[in-house]
């Protein structure tokens, strides 16, 4: 097993204006028992690594965030199912879904990622969340108004932008750039000509994940948004990236609940 006494627990925090009683956390690639190519804290079942290690990663990431229960783990399917958590709710497996939404307090709610984006939607009073996992399909699809539709219209909305791959990394085929074009024209501004290493690729464009949530936050109601700042792919010391790493790629986790 790894030494995870070598690299302790790290986690990402948002820097944003709503109540500290809502807690929200990004797991990073460090802390864990997984070896390689998956350490060492990989956070996903799914992938082809030792069960038992996912699982004592698992424990030992809630334990450093002090979790007051297990979280909601999700079987995501790149959709725009956003659930409505409320304190009944009990799920022997992982819900289908690509986030979830919950106004009561100590229910844990995740979403796994490596690259796609991650996405922390709160009021400013911090009682009411939604995690959201926002790959280009979801996005594009719609999955953040999805999350946005739980809202009361009267909440004062802020947005966290967790890890996710860059605009200097992600390249697109035009297929991309229509279904984001097809939602709103404002999303052209996201889209740069040219693939990775070659500005005149023909078919290849350069695409900005973090400017394609921002507008959609945005699109019919004001949220304030936050973060945006890393790029999973670039930077494998912190991050588990799918396309730099294929199915090699662990995976990061982002929770949050109200205390």
């Amino acid at each position: 097993m790894a030494d995870h006494n070598a690299n302790p627990v790290q986690c990402i925090t948002p820097d944003w204006k709503v109540d500290p009683a809502l807690k929200v956390f990004t797991s990073t690639r460090l802390g864990g028992f997984s070896v390689a190519p998956y350490h060492s804290m990989n956070l996903g079942l799914h992938v082809d690594d030792d069960a038992s290690a996912v699982q004592k990663n698992r424990a030992r990431l809630l334990e450093a965030i002090g979790s007051p229960e297990e979280p909601l783990w999700l079987d995501q399917v790149h959709g725009i199912d956003v659930q409505f958590i409320d304190r009944l709710q009990l799920f022997d497996t992982p819900l289908t879904a690509d986030g979830a939404f919950t106004r009561e307090c100590k229910r844990v709610l995740t979403v796994l990622t490596a690259d796609c984006l991650p996405v922390v939607i709160a009021n400013e009073q911090g009682s009411s969340v939604a995690v959201v996992h926002a790959g280009w399909r979801g996005l594009a699809a719609g999955v953040l108004q999805s999350a946005l539709a739980h809202f009361s219209e009267n909440d004062q909305l802020h947005a966290w932008l967790g890890p996710a791959i860059g605009a200097d990394a992600f390249e697109v085929g035009v297929d991309v750039v229509d279904a984001f074009l097809t939602r709103t024209r404002e999303n052209a501004v996201a889209f740069k000509p040219g693939g990775l290493g070659d500005s005149s690729a023909s078919g290849k464009f350069m695409a900005d994940l973090y400017t394609l949530a921002r507008i959609d936050l945005n699109l019919h109601r004001p949220v304030v948004v936050s973060g945006g700042d890393y790029c999973t792919y670039t930077d494998s010391d912190l991050f588990h990236s799918y396309r730099r790493d294929g199915t090699d790629s662990g995976r990061m986790a982002t929770l949050a609940w109200i205390a």
